[in-house]
């Protein structure tokens, strides 16, 4: 019932987050660790869901950070490797002005306006109190708003 109920919102809030190929293996963890800890689970357990997948996510990026590394030292002598974060084309302004802020940033936005949690349960799968969250939330919404006033966003220049 749990996972019927909240497998589309869970499967959304981590390909908003990472590619489709990581995005299933993502959320079957992220179901397994809340699985573990069934007795645990509040009654709205979407925040904690988020969360899960969230640690999840994190997880995904620091083994892929070290796989890289460690592709880098075996492959000394092969010194293009791919720029991951160059495949990626965004197709509409704000869109590329999220992905240039910084990450937590990123996340306080897309978990308010995308995941549609309030402050409270979004501070929580941030893992920070409300208040701190409620700042980090108008301090992103600055940040993106100078982005996209900025006249030298690469997507204007390509556009010329």
């Amino acid at each position: 019932m749990l996972f019927r109920r909240h497998h589309a919102r869970v499967r959304a809030y981590v390909l908003r987050r990472t590619d489709e190929e990581r995005a299933d293996d993502v959320v079957a963890e992220a179901f397994t660790a809340v699985w573990r800890h069934i007795d645990r689970l509040p009654d709205d357990p979407l925040p904690w869901l988020y969360r899960a997948a969230h640690n999840c996510l994190n997880n995904d990026r620091r083994s892929r950070a070290r796989r890289a590394r460690l592709t880098g030292r075996l492959a000394q002598h092969h010194q293009d490797a791919p720029d991951h974060a160059a495949g990626v084309v965004e197709e509409v302004r704000l869109r590329e002005a999220l992905w240039r802020l910084p990450d937590a940033d990123r996340e306080a936005l897309m978990l308010v306006a995308w995941e549609d949690l309030d402050h409270r349960s979004a501070a929580y799968v941030a893992g920070c109190s409300a208040a701190a969250f409620k700042v980090r939330v108008h301090r992103a919404r600055k940040r993106l708003a100078a982005l996209l006033a900025d006249d030298n966003s690469p997507a204007e220049e390509a556009a010329r």
